[in-house]
């Protein structure tokens, strides 16, 4: 059957990074990748982590490169942006999913450092991977990065500004990226997760979670990993190509409620 559509949805061959991917977000989102096609580079400070990720996507028959360094790390990220080229010959997607969640409140006599690494691995690191991805990303035809807040980016709990504060920093970086990269073909954009079952949620009690869910959230639930790594795979497609400096909450609906 002729198709009648010009643009792909297929990641068929791309090179992806995605980082913080052991667990959670990120370790679906690789997943997912790999899945579609696409080569992956599988970076965390979770060493054991990486390496179990890469061999249930080197098992499931895809390709993936498991990368352990603290992004924060500028010498770090640029060697394994070298070795991401060496064994992939190219960059086409970084998605910057690393981040932190470290409860601050201002009367804590350790509150600065809090901040400091809050702000370091939530929003520095991102436009540290950034530049040093971006002359291979320019060289591709369909260069993509999605940076990963929150819905606290949209929003604010008390006893978490370096949190919250990140995250609006995060919203506020891809909007300005995307007006800088536009011109150059790459597209920036945004996913703000809302409730979602990923290791920075494990502490909270199940009762806890249920009775916030059906308070806060429309869809009445928390949600899956995967539910974000299919809207963070919807702007890195080629078809995608003419979304740029999107903000999109993957909360169900939690930020639209008013009651």
């Amino acid at each position: 059957m002729t198709r009648l559509t010009e643009l792909s949805r297929s990641i068929e061959a791309r090179v992806a990074i995605v980082t913080g991917a052991a667990s959670g977000m990120g370790r679906a989102t690789a997943h997912l990748f790999a899945d579609e096609g696409a080569r992956v580079a599988v970076v965390d400070l979770n060493a054991e982590g990486v390496e179990e990720v890469a061999k249930e996507i080197g098992d499931a028959g895809g390709e993936a490169l498991p990368l352990a360094l603290d992004v924060t790390d500028e010498k770090a990220v640029a060697n394994a942006i070298s070795q991401v080229v060496e064994r992939f010959s190219a960059i086409d997607i970084l998605v910057n999913n690393a981040g932190v969640s470290i409860p601050a409140p201002l009367h804590l006599e350790d509150y600065g450092e809090r901040w400091e690494r809050t702000l370091a691995v939530n929003l520095t690191a991102h436009i540290v991977w950034v530049r040093a991805c971006l002359p291979h990303l320019k060289q591709s035809d369909a260069g993509r990065i999605v940076n990963i807040a929150s819905t606290e980016g949209l929003g604010a709990s008390a006893m978490a500004s370096p949190y919250t504060a990140s995250k609006h920093g995060v919203i506020g970086l891809t909007r300005s990226l995307a007006m800088e990269l536009g011109p150059q073909g790459i597209t920036v954009n945004c996913i703000c997760p809302g409730p979602i079952h990923t290791g920075m949620t494990a502490a909270i009690p199940d009762a806890a979670k249920t009775k916030f869910a059906r308070r806060r959230v429309p869809l009445r639930r928390y949600g899956n990993p995967e539910e974000v790594a299919h809207g963070t795979l919807h702007f890195v497609l080629p078809a995608s190509s003419f979304i740029n400096g999107a903000v999109l909450p993957v909360d169900g609906g939690l930020t639209i409620q008013n009651t």
